[in-house]
Order: structure tokens, then C-alpha cells, then sequence
């Protein structure tokens, strides 16, 4: 029988309020609830606990029908979406705000992004992503960035958690201390961030630095070790980073949360369990779970965090300040919020002021396009993209580089005019090799790159969205046909 099903004892109780568990639904299962009542500290929600604004707003009053839990999810915005997971996202993401570089529409986006979380119910937004995205490819960041520049990384952020906390929906600035210069997806290894303790100060952490001033509630971790600060161990397990780095030389108070525990750089090193005990030890105050572990995984957790404080490995006085901090900021969420109505009309203008277009585009004929297939990542997510809703007259494609026929697709365009979408094609050679391969023969096509715009074929015109949210698409589709 599930602990969850009986009253905790105050040391569970302590533990209970440390996590963030995930389910599968769209309703509230109930041990769920019956952890919500016994002192579960929230949930973190996916596109798949998603069907629509209204269905998500009676979700989460279920949710807070059994206590007060911090409700989270990640809205960034561009290609990571939660609320929009199966239409794609109306707001440009970061990248696309960065290349723009307006402070004050970034705050009107994040705000406007708040005011949807806010109808729906969700407290705390896990965003704004504050790496600076150093290393070209990077497979985890990339558009999710604002760029690959210090201090423009740093203002972004700010401005983004401005527009968020201005409507009482936290921010979670991730990834502390940086994610943007790996070249490894935590999702599945640990990856390295190689950076002198003068290099982490003078770059990554600048934008964690400018959130602490402008009052962020919460800070997400990373899975990344820096060797020189915290060995071969993630930071989400270092001490030496969450609590002799970033609370007593970066002075911050506000809640610890880490990056998603059920990830293989916890999971497949210390197990969830020692990863929870070892992340509390070192300063988190919050433990996100994904939707991998079970309820039962989730008591064995439980089991191993009481078991270290009871044995004194785990000191209770950790539990308690973490409770004590998720406590407070219960109380922030209580306090008035102001008026949440926004248009969200911003996110296209946003994405239009983004798209950029060199080149000629000639008048379209009978359009045929190519869409390159891109596998999604695990922090994506199979999130819908590409032009098809804004260009119904076209016919369109979608493939895969290495098993397309490019002479059998030349030959369909003749006599059309030819788009070739892609994303994020400077981290696919194959992709490369066959997008070069299509502007061998039609040196006139177009050109649509829905992520990075790092690799730039020579093509009669190039259009650059700096994202594949919804709204590039759209606002790329229109530059082709004005």
C-alpha cells in the first residue's frame, strides 16, 4: 500500500514537499491527489496532460482542490511548448528575440506568455532559458537561447522574467550554471561544460547573476559538470555549485529546482533515489520528476530521502529550509494578481520583426516544398512544425536525407517554383549534403531555415526564422508571398 494512501508522517511529509511528480492524463490521478493532500510540494505538466486551455484550467483547479502545490510547466515559448504542444506555439522563442533584440518586447511576449498561464492555472513557468548558447552544436539549447552574447543573454532574461512574475506566474531560470557551451544532451549522459572559474564568471554566469538582481523566484540546474567546480559530478548533485557558488557567492535565496531527476545523467549515475538525496544535500529545494517513474518509483524515492535524514546523511534541517522556501513562495502566488488579459497577437508581430529574407524571392508558381526532416529532441518533444497551415495552395513533403531520392523530387518541382525548409541543418551533414545536392539543379529555389541560421547555402534566397514555432512558419510564409 502506497504511503500516499495513508497519513504521512511528518518526516515523509517533509520529503512529499520537496517533489515535483509528473503523471499521464489529462485528469488528476489519485495518488496525485492524495499525495497533494499529504504534503506533495506540486507537479510539473507536459503536452500530454494538455488538451485545451479550458480542460487545463479544470485540471489544475482539481489540482489546487487538494492543496496548494507549486504547478509548473515548461513555456518558452518558440519550440518548446507545453500549452501549445499540438498546434505548435504562437510566440517566436528566444532566439528569435534575441536576433530582434528589443528588451521591451521581450517583456510584452513573457508577459503575454504569463497571462496565458495564468487562466489556465500554472504558477511557476519553467523559463527562461538564460545559457548562453556558445557552442554552434549544441543539441539541448540552440534556438532555445537568446543568443551567443553575454550580455544580450543577460538583458533578455531579465526582461523575460519581468513580463512573466509582473502577473505572479514565477520564472525558473535554467540551466544553473550553464548549459549553452555543451555539446551533450543531458538527457542522456552527463555533459561537460570545460570553463575555467574566470570563464564561468565572465560568461555563463552573468545572466544567473542579472536574474538574482531582478528577483527571479526559482533557478532550475543543470546535469552539466564543470570540472574545475564540480568534478566529474552534475551540478544538480554539487554542492560546491548550488550552495557554495550560488548561494553564498551569488547570494541567492529564492527556491532551487532541479532540472528533471528521471534524466539518464542522474538516472543511469546514482539512480533517482540518490540522486534526490544527493540534490537535496547539495541546496534543491524542489525535485522535478518527468513522466517516467511510477508511483511506487516515486515511494521507493521517497523511502531513500527519509531513510538518509533519519540516518543524519540527509540533515532534516535541509528538508525543513526547502520547505520553508517552497512555503514562501506559496505565499507569492497568493498574492493579487493583476489584470491577465493579454492579446497574444504579440508573438506574431515578434516573429515577424525576427524573420529575416536575403536574397530575391520571385513570384511563387505552383509551389512545391521539400520539408528535411529533423528528429525532435527529448526537451522539444514531437511538436508539430513546418509551412503547411500557412501555405495550403503548395504541394508539400516531408523526408528524410538519406532516404529521399533528389533527382525523383527535381524532377516533381519542374516547373514550380521549389521551397526547401529545414531546421537546424548545421548540426545534420546528411542534410547538408542533400540540400546541396537539390540547389545543384535549381539554383533559384528558396531556402527556409526554422532553426539556427549557421549553415547558408548559396540559394536565390535565404530566409532565416530563428525558430519553428508557429508563429516563424507563419511569418516566414508571408515574406514568400507579400
Amino acid at each position: 500500500m502506497s504511503a500516499f494512501s495513508r497519513v504521512p508522517s511528518e518526516l515523509h511529509r517533509l520529503a512529499a514537499g520537496t517533489l515535483l511528480v509528473a503523471f499521464q492524463g489529462t485528469t488528476a490521478p489519485d495518488w496525485v491527489l492524495r499525495g497533494l493532500e499529504g504534503g506533495l510540494g506540486g507537479v510539473t505538466l507536459f503536452g500530454f496532460n494538455v488538451r485545451g486551455a479550458d480542460q487545463l484550467a479544470a485540471l489544475t483547479g482539481e489540482l489546487n482542490g487538494a492543496g496548494r502545490p507549486v504547478i509548473s510547466l515548461d513555456e518558452e515559448g518558440g519550440d518548446v511548448t507545453r500549452l501549445a504542444y499540438h498546434t505548435g506555439s504562437p510566440y517566436p522563442g528566444n532566439a528569435a528575440l534575441g536576433a530582434v533584440d528589443d528588451v521591451d518586447l521581450t517583456e510584452r511576449v513573457y508577459r503575454s506568455i504569463g497571462s496565458d498561464l495564468a487562466r489556465c492555472g500554472v504558477n511557476l513557468d519553467m523559463g527562461p532559458v538564460a545559457d548562453v548558447n556558445t557552442a554552434d552544436d549544441n543539441p539541448v539549447i540552440g534556438t532555445r537561447s537568446f543568443g551567443s552574447s553575454t550580455e544580450l543573454v543577460a538583458r533578455h532574461t531579465v526582461a523575460a522574467i519581468r513580463g512573466l512574475q509582473s502577473l505572479r506566474v514565477a520564472a525558473c531560470v535554467k540551466h544553473f550554471p550553464g548549459h549553452g557551451a555543451t555539446r551533450q544532451d543531458s538527457h542522456l549522459e552527463i555533459p561537460l561544460v570545460d570553463a575555467s572559474r574566470e570563464l564561468l564568471w565572465e560568461r555563463e554566469l552573468v545572466p544567473f547573476r542579472a536574474a538574482i538582481d531582478a528577483g527571479t523566484k526559482s533557478i532550475m540546474t543543470a546535469h552539466v559538470a564543470v570540472p574545475h567546480l564540480t568534478g566529474t559530478a552534475p551540478a544538480t548533485l554539487s554542492s560546491e555549485a548550488l550552495t557554495t557558488l550560488l548561494r553564498q557567492e551569488m547570494g541567492y535565496d529564492g527556491v532551487v529546482v532541479t532540472d528533471a531527476l528521471d534524466m539518464h545523467a542522474i538516472t543511469k549515475s546514482v539512480g533517482l533515489g540518490g540522486g534526490a538525496v544527493r540534490s537535496l544535500a547539495a541546496g534543491s529545494d524542489l525535485l522535478c520528476l518527468g513522466p517516467l517513474p511510477t508511483p511506487d518509483e516515486i515511494e521507493r524515492m521517497l523511502a531513500e530521502i527519509v531513510d538518509a535524514a533519519e540516518s543524519g546523511w540527509l540533515p532534516v534541517s535541509r528538508l525543513e529550509e526547502a520547505n520553508e522556501r517552497v512555503a514562501s513562495l506559496r505565499e507569492w502566488f497568493a498574492s493579487p494578481r493583476p489584470d491577465t488579459a493579454e492579446n497574444n497577437v504579440i508573438g506574431l508581430d515578434a516573429a515577424r520583426r525576427a524573420v529575416s529574407l536575403s536574397g530575391s524571392a520571385s513570384p511563387l508558381v505552383d509551389p512545391f516544398v521539400i520539408e528535411v526532416d529533423t528528429p525532435p529532441t527529448i526537451a522539444v518533444g514531437d511538436v508539430p512544425w513546418g509551412v503547411a497551415p500557412w501555405l495550403p495552395e503548395a504541394e508539400i513533403v516531408r523526408v528524410k536525407p538519406d532516404e529521399a531520392d533528389p533527382a525523383a523530387l527535381l524532377e516533381r518541382a519542374t516547373g514550380r517554383s521549389l521551397i526547401i525548409v529545414v531546421k537546424d541543418a548545421h548540426r545534420y551533414p546528411q542534410s547538408q549534403g542533400f540540400v546541396s545536392a537539390l540547389l545543384g539543379a535549381r539554383s533559384d529555389a528558396i531556402v527556409v531555415e526554422m532553426g539556427l541560421p549557421i549553415w547558408r547555402p548559396k540559394a536565390a534566397a535565404y530566409i532565416a526564422t530563428y525558430g519553428a514555432a508557429r508563429a516563424n512558419a507563419q511569418a516566414a510564409v508571408e515574406l514568400l508571398t507579400a
